[in-house]
């Protein structure tokens, strides 16, 4: 321990943080142990350093491909609520272009966007309960699928990642990021089993459901090796990008003004319709208190 300054009766260390994150100093800023300036400006994409500041390492090629492809799956979906919410609230609020952003950003739940979590979740939940015995063949996984799919059918559980609301024959993301991840040696058994759901679900469901893009994206994230507390936060990293192209699509041509008219000059007045709560049931006589 350093030694106190003389003439300081008591000495109190400085707190230390460490990261391998950024850090400035005078004239040099390092980031993840590397010159930013040097080294990783122009030299390192975006997708890339952002892989490689979740994971602190750096992907391999074909990792980043499959990063990037997940990105460019969940980067816009046209006007779902998560872009609604962002165009509302830039209309209401122009100077705020982070609250805009923000707005959409905080739309991300279990209906859209939060898929992705939920089903690399779920999927690495299944596999840990193998105990680390992982099927060799498609027949093998299938089995597991069928298991997987009858105790959720059972518990009255979706399964995560089955079904879309617009692509009912098939998401066309799916097939595509499952290629991508063959093609750089990166499909893993997350991604293996969720093909593998998708292959057995209509025995136990009487129908078939797509695998949508949001799962499939969950799945290969997963087979990447981050963190599946995150795996949300790569969804909303990509979706920034499409509120972002929602913004700059409003400014130009503004369709906000007209959805907020089209409820406000369309709604139509209805008694009120109190809220009852539903009846508790009543709960058995305790019986005698005990003796203390």
């Amino acid at each position: 321990m350093t030694e106190p300054p003389s003439g300081h009766e008591e000495w109190i260390p400085r707190p230390v943080y460490p990261t391998a994150l950024g850090a400035s100093g005078p004239d040099r800023i390092t980031l993840l142990g590397h010159d930013l300036a040097d080294d990783i400006m122009g030299s390192v994409g975006f997708g890339e350093l952002a892989f490689w500041l979740a994971a602190q390492r750096r992907p391999t090629p074909g990792e980043t491909r499959v990063f990037e492809a997940v990105l460019a799956a969940l980067a816009d979906h046209g006007f779902t609520p998560t872009a609604i919410v962002t165009r509302l609230t830039y209309l209401s609020a122009p100077d705020s272009v982070q609250g805009a952003l923000a707005a959409g950003l905080l739309g991300g739940g279990s209906r859209f966007l939060g898929v992705t979590e939920d089903t690399g979740r779920f999927l690495h939940d299944v596999l840990l309960s193998l105990d680390g015995t992982l099927p060799t063949d498609e027949r093998g996984w299938n089995e597991v699928a069928l298991r997987t799919v009858r105790a959720r059918r059972a518990a009255g559980a979706f399964v995560p990642g089955l079904g879309h609301h617009v692509h009912k024959d098939g998401d066309p993301r799916t097939p595509r990021l499952m290629r991508i991840a063959e093609e750089e040696g990166v499909l893993g058994p997350h991604l293996t089993l969720f093909a593998a759901i998708g292959r057995v679900h209509p025995d136990i469901l009487g129908r078939t459901l797509p695998l949508n893009g949001a799962g499939v994206c969950g799945a290969a994230l997963a087979d990447l090796g981050l963190p599946l507390e995150l795996l949300r936060g790569f969804a909303l990293l990509a979706r920034t990008a499409g509120l972002i192209g929602q913004l700059a699509e409003e400014l130009r041509h503004p369709v906000a003004r007209d959805v907020f008219l089209s409820v406000d000059l369309n709604n139509t007045p209805v008694p009120p319709d109190p809220f009852a709560p539903a009846p508790l049931a009543r709960p058995p006589h305790p019986g005698p208190r005990p003796e203390d």
